[in-house]
């Protein structure tokens, strides 16, 4: 066996039975076949045979539908003896056209989210641009979460709902992607430490890299406490609402005073969790892994 690096020829994208991406492209850049998928995603019952499926796109020239239909084969649809299904990257596709992410650009004006900022008590405000949602101090502009959140996901929301589907959604990819697989592509993501942070005013940002697709996702280091066993268990016993309070709202996942950098070669971080008259103070490592923690009293100020 060869110890040597994988050249491009060895890699997926490399591969003789893949198409390039330009390919990919150009195959569903055509308004018959994108009708088929969204016919093929609409259909109560799958496979479609190819009959019931022309009749659903509504093409009457039964060879133009098979030569539409044949473009697709392969890489987003599959053929079955009892008619034709979905392949993973057909339904990635309707997806993205459902979710907006090809045909809308919405912008929201600033709106009150739940909170106070974490520097200077003031009101927070939200705002989507750019297919971004920002949550920031109305006074002094802080930020306090700027993450993607698809087009889509805007219709039909009142802002409360929008903010808390926004809230689950950025907690469950972080987490996902601290655990290591990448929640674009399923590829292996690598977490890494980086001293200060322009955006969100801190000493230390967290960012998850994909090394398959490039995705990238930067936040808090806080943010990872989320889904750590000792601090949900230390929230759970002191009957801490975890999960019906906002991400932004807690001073240890966005704010810099509960965060403590021990050392940077290798790193250790001290992030001190508040709740209340007690404080469970966790140590991490460069992976983000909890190798200690204790819980103390928190001084009252007079």
């Amino acid at each position: 066996m060869s110890d040597s690096a994988p050249t491009h020829e060895d890699t997926l994208l490399g591969c003789e039975d893949c198409i390039s991406p330009a390919e990919a492209f150009a195959i569903v850049a055509d308004e018959t076949r994108l009708n088929i998928l969204e016919a093929l995603w609409e259909s109560p019952d799958r496979p479609v045979p190819f009959s019931e499926l022309r009749r659903r796109v509504g093409v009457d020239d039964s060879a133009r539908f098979n030569y539409h239909l044949g473009k697709l084969r392969g890489q987003f649809v599959r053929k079955t003896d009892d008619g034709y299904d979905f392949r993973h990257a057909g339904e990635k596709v309707v997806r993205a056209v459902l979710a907006g992410t090809f045909n809308e650009d919405p912008v929201l004006p600033a709106f009150p989210a739940p909170g106070t900022c974490v520097e200077c008590d003031g009101a927070l405000e939200a705002t989507y641009a750019d297919e971004k949602l920002t949550i920031a101090c109305a006074d002094c502009g802080r930020v306090h979460a700027h993450e993607e959140f698809p087009p889509g996901g805007i219709d039909g929301r009142s802002p409360e709902a929008l903010l808390s589907a926004f809230d689950q959604r950025v907690r469950h990819l972080h987490c996902l992607a601290a655990d290591g697989v990448c929640p674009e592509c399923g590829g292996t993501t690598e977490t890494i430490l980086t001293p200060e942070s322009d955006l969100y005013d801190l000493d230390v940002v967290v960012s998850h890299r994909c090394g398959q697709c490039a995705y990238e996702a930067v936040s808090p280091v806080g943010l990872v406490l989320l889904d750590e066993t000792t601090v949900l268990g230390f929230l759970s016993s002191r009957n801490t609402d975890f999960c019906a309070t906002h991400f932004w709202r807690f001073p240890w996942v966005v704010g810099n005073e509960a965060l403590t950098v021990v050392d940077t070669d290798p790193w250790r971080l001290r992030v001190r969790v508040e709740d209340g008259d007690e404080a469970l103070v966790v140590e991490l490592d460069g992976t983000l892994t909890c190798v200690d923690s204790h819980t103390e009293r928190v001084e009252q100020v007079a």
